[in-house]
């Protein structure tokens, strides 16, 4: 692989800032957005509560204005886990909300306890779980400080979103340092809302009575979608420029990159650059952490590099335990891979060869992509719904770098 790949805008950003301009009673234009198939179900969500959603090219406009419904068709919800992110948006604007336990990739357990157990605290009625259906209710929000048992993202966008409609302040410690919730709060600040301390493990939300605006705000770019084509281009030892990143949010996946062997070299205006000469070395350990730590959504495509490289690397997973499932799909292909609880032991091969392969998760899915880059012969995914998710047109972006990559219909 070698040539140029723009980065698009961030899955897990835009998922949010788009619950977001739920809260304002006005139009929110989106810009740098991309095209996947979450994107289009939160779209469907909005417009199913009663927003105006107009498209054109990586620009959304949502008009917020008259919401006509607080119930989220199940359908839609059971489509992708993010859906969850609505709860906080619609239960602040509408003072109730109707909701299906959220759907998504199977890679572990992903409770919303302490999303419930954090409204409750702001004075929320919770009705539990009665034939996967979730009914939550609020005549008034009360701002309180609120205590995380881990730094989750999605419960602490809930909160944020929860909280600026919310009487008081809200205190959340333990708060998600991502990116995304910086996004997020720029994006909610810009709209009116006067929130604090993202990007540090204590945000501040002091609540208004309403927000009423047009705003206009661009998506920060997608560190995940930037590091899995740089480690495409390291495991088949290619030369690769990515464009409109940031460097700072990829800073652990690079390191990781660098362990390995890879020339890796950055520049003003979102520029980094890879070369990989030869085969590359293993990585003694690396090991999951939420940000700013190595990102369990880039777990499985660095696992499917280490298959490569030239001696045993391990790998422990410490947010999902299920994340290792891919790791059958890989064996197939001849890798070397033994997991044991949430470690696993990667010992490099010389060769992979093609096989039939079958997505089971997002991430999961772009590591067989780069696996059946490296294999010799040919490799037939399927699954590809969950690759498209999270990767706008794969095979596209792919096969102008040099990659022998397309889409077939069976």
């Amino acid at each position: 692989m070698s040539g140029i790949i723009e980065v698009p805008g961030a899955k897990n950003a835009v998922l949010p800032v788009l619950a977001a301009t739920l809260l304002n009673n006005g139009t929110s234009i989106l810009e740098n957005c991309p095209e996947l198939d979450d994107v289009l179900t939160m779209n469907e969500i909005l417009s199913a509560l009663g927003c105006k959603i107009k498209r054109k090219g990586s620009q959304i406009e949502v008009d917020a204005s008259q919401l006509t419904s607080s119930s989220i068709p199940e359908v839609l919800a059971k489509r992708m886990r993010s859906s969850i992110i609505i709860l906080g948006a619609v239960l602040a604007r509408c003072g109730e909300v109707h909701v299906s336990y959220p759907g998504g990739c199977e890679i572990g357990m992903r409770p919303i306890d302490m999303h419930l157990r954090a409204l409750e605290q702001m004075g929320a009625e919770v009705d539990g779980l009665n034939h996967g259906m979730l009914r939550v209710r609020a005549k008034k929000l009360q701002g309180c400080e609120i205590l995380l048992d881990y730094p989750s993202v999605g419960a602490t966008e809930n909160i944020m979103l929860a909280a600026c409609y919310a009487e008081g302040e809200t205190l959340i410690r333990n708060a998600a340092k991502e990116p995304e919730i910086e996004d997020l709060q720029a994006f909610l600040n810009k709209a009116g809302a006067m929130i604090s301390g993202a990007g540090s493990g204590v945000i501040k939300i002091h609540g208004v009575s309403e927000i009423k605006t047009q705003i206009t705000h661009k998506i920060i770019p997608d560190r995940i979608v930037a590091g899995t084509y740089l480690a495409a281009a390291a495991a088949t030892g290619g030369s690769l420029v990515v464009t409109g990143v940031d460097y700072d949010h990829i800073g652990s996946i690079l390191y990781c990159l660098k362990r390995c062997g890879c020339k890796i070299k950055h520049y003003q205006g979102g520029v980094v650059t890879l070369e990989a000469e030869g085969r590359l070395k293993p990585l003694d350990l690396v090991r999951t952490s939420p940000y700013p730590g190595f990102p369990t959504d880039m777990q499985p495509q660095i696992v499917a590099l280490l298959t490569r490289c030239s001696g045993t690397s391990v790998v422990v997973e410490t947010v999902f335990e299920n994340r290792f499932r891919y790791t059958e799909q890989l064996l197939k292909l001849g890798a070397d891979i033994s997991v044991q609880g949430r470690t696993a032991i990667i010992r490099g091969v010389d060769t992979l060869r093609g096989a039939d392969l079958e997505a089971r998760d997002l991430r999961g899915g772009a590591a067989l992509i780069i696996a059946g880059l490296t294999a010799e012969g040919e490799t037939r995914i399927s699954g590809v719904n969950y690759i498209d998710r999270g990767y706008e047109r794969v095979e596209r972006v792919l096969s102008k770098v040099g990659a022998q990559i397309r889409r077939v219909e069976d």
